[in-house]
């Protein structure tokens, strides 16, 4: 900065030329100077001035904004703030293949207490118990008046007890707004919709997670805040599910059974349109799983996925399948059913040692379903080529149904596959499956030959497999099976247009302990597709100790028990999966052709 003198050497002399006193200009320059400074000192303060008072207006401006906010907004707990991650709460809903919600959220409220802001301890204790049934009030009691700081109450209430609670009127009664998971259908779909349960809590959320079936299988999708909330769409049907569990759960009352399973599948995408076994319960209220005794008595047991059976007679299709498909045999080729048939020191006997005469064509070997015919194809096929048949049905390991109880249910095979094993897995005993699987596998050989993946999740085209079986086979597999119906022991599936084929199964119930099986107590099983002349559908019901009382005698095989329920399953769904009821096809054998 370049500063003026205070005393100028040009004035100065002029000045003095003048006769004036030097002295006076020293002053005016001085006092011009100090003005100067004054004035740079005043805009700096006026400045200064200026940038605070917009500060306060600012910040005054801010707070009017907050306390309006706060003023028009509802009024909630103050809450201290907690370390760690985030919880996230929101979950995805579940709806069916029509985008029917099967499982959804529901805004609730949770109750806890903070004991030592608490007034009155005991009203608040006694009022609480008189609100809740399953609270005691001298427990409540003993846990306020401890040393708690905290104390949960209720995981979540309804807006009703939220009210009661209110009218306590206690400050140490308070409230922590979260979302539960909703089953709107109650029990319809429980086994595969499995169940969910709260993982982290805190005051104001909790995560939400799922503790089995699809919930467990998709919680990571379902969790995913990078989907957006876009819903899982299953394959099921909720309106055939609910058919076919009412119409099972009567029928398994009717026929006095322990406990039953359904299965329904479209032959083509694998979808499995309905999922049922019973005894079933509520997700919304799921119960404990057991800790003892043998794990089928429970609710939670899915008899479709998890129950592992000897299925008896059913299996005696494959048997069938494979020699055609070999080139062994045609539908009409002649098979020794003289008996009984003895292997070193085993017999093998047809049921209640009926005599079918010395032979049976393959047709009929199903139709009358020979153990001793079934057995003699088998020997045949030969032990590596069923086992490699079987294989290639996915009748060797477990399901890859999207539940995480699918790997549970895998497959028995026998310790050592001897040629009496052969014999008898033929006609459904020594190798144990389950439902799911037997439909998987019907329907890879009635579609035209293509294995299927069963699948829980909606598609859109069919996902073409590996061939087991040619066409040529799969359509004599469809009129076998339409014969068993229409002549044989599955005459009870007859369903006016529908052209219903299938196969029943009826296998002695092994004993839990020490081998061997009970002389009254089977497992019943029926396998059939619709239409048989163009199969859509697969569908197996099975029953754990069936035993219809109607006649003079009990009677407990498949074509008793399990094939007049298949039979109202399909009599009711069949129109709500858009089939309508048609004349079937006659055999072209049948067609003379006339000249004009």
């Amino acid at each position: 900065m370049i500063r003026t003198p205070l005393r100028p050497l040009a004035r100065i002399l002029r000045a003095r030329e003048r006769g004036e006193n030097p002295d006076i200009i020293e002053r005016e320059n001085r006092r011009i100077r100090h003005e100067q400074m004054r004035d740079r000192e005043r805009q700096v303060a006026e400045g200064r001035l200026l940038v605070l008072g917009a500060l306060f207006v600012c910040a005054f401006a801010v707070i009017g904004f907050r306390m309006g906010v706060l003023a028009a907004s509802e009024p909630r707990e103050p809450r201290a703030a907690a370390p760690g991650s985030a919880i996230v709460a929101q979950r995805a809903d579940i709806i069916d293949r029509n985008g029917r919600v099967l499982a959804t959220n529901l805004e609730t409220h949770s109750l806890y207490a903070q004991p030592p802001q608490m007034v009155d301890k005991r009203a608040a204790a006694d009022g609480l118990a008189a609100i809740f049934d399953d609270l005691e009030a001298d427990e409540l009691y003993e846990d306020f008046t401890g040393t708690r700081k905290f104390l949960w109450i209720k995981r979540r209430i309804s807006p009703e007890q939220m009210q009661a609670v209110h009218e306590i009127g206690d400050p140490g009664l308070l409230f922590g707004p979260r979302e539960m998971r909703l089953y709107p259908n109650g029990p319809i779909a429980a086994h595969v919709l499995g169940g969910s349960s709260f993982g982290r809590e805190g005051v104001a959320s909790a995560e939400v997670i799922g503790v089995a079936g699809v919930e467990k299988r998709f919680d990571g999708p379902l969790r995913d805040p990078a989907r957006d909330g876009a819903a899982l769409q299953l394959s099921i049907d909720l309106g055939i599910q609910a058919t076919v569990e009412r119409v099972l759960h009567g029928g398994m009352t009717l026929m006095n059974a322990r406990g039953a399973a359904a299965v329904l599948m479209d032959v083509h995408t694998g979808e499995i349109v309905t999922m049922a076994s019973l005894p079933d319960f509520d997700p919304n209220t799921r119960p404990r799983p057991p800790v003892e005794g043998d794990a089928s008595d429970s609710p939670l047991f899915n008899r479709a996925l998890q129950g592992v059976y000897e299925l008896g007679s059913v299996f005696k299709i494959f048997t069938a399948a494979q020699m055609v498909e070999l080139g062994l045999a045609d539908r009409h080729t002649l098979i020794d059913t003289q008996g009984p048939m003895t292997w070193g020191r085993h017999r093998i006997r047809e049921f209640r040692n009926k005599d079918y005469g010395p032979h049976l064509s393959v047709t009929d070997v199903m139709v009358k379903s020979s153990n001793i015919g079934t057995a003699r194809m088998a020997l045949e096929i030969g032990i590596e080529r069923q086992q490699d048949f079987l294989k290639s049905l996915g009748l060797f390991e477990p399901t890859a149904v999207e539940m995480v109880e699918a790997p549970s249910g895998r497959p028995l095979l026998p310790r050592r596959w001897t040629e009496i094993s052969t014999m008898t897995i033929s006609y459904g005993h020594g190798l144990s499956s389950s439902p799911v699987h037997l439909a998987a596998a019907y329907a890879s050989l009635v579609n035209g030959g293509t294995r299927v993946q069963p699948t829980l999740l909606k598609r859109d085209a069919p996902v073409v497999g590996d061939r087991v079986v040619s066409e040529a086979t799969s359509q004599a597999v469809r009129e076998m099976l339409r014969a068993v119906v229409a002549e044989g022991t599955a005459s009870f599936a007859d369903v006016p247009g529908y052209a219903v084929g299938g196969k029943t199964g009826t296998a002695d119930k092994p004993l839990t302990r020490g081998g061997g099986y009970y002389d009254d107590k089977v497992i019943a099983t029926f396998a059939g597709i619709f239409p048989a002349h163009d199969p859509k559908y697969v569908i197996v019901v099975s029953l754990d100790e069936p035993v219809e009382t109607s006649g003079d005698e009990p009677r407990r095989t498949a074509g008793w028990t399990a094939v007049p329920i298949a039979a109202e399953i399909i009599r009711r769904t069949a129109p709500l999966l858009g089939l309508p009821p048609q004349i079937e096809p006659g055999a072209t054998e049948d067609i003379t052709l006339t000249s004009n």
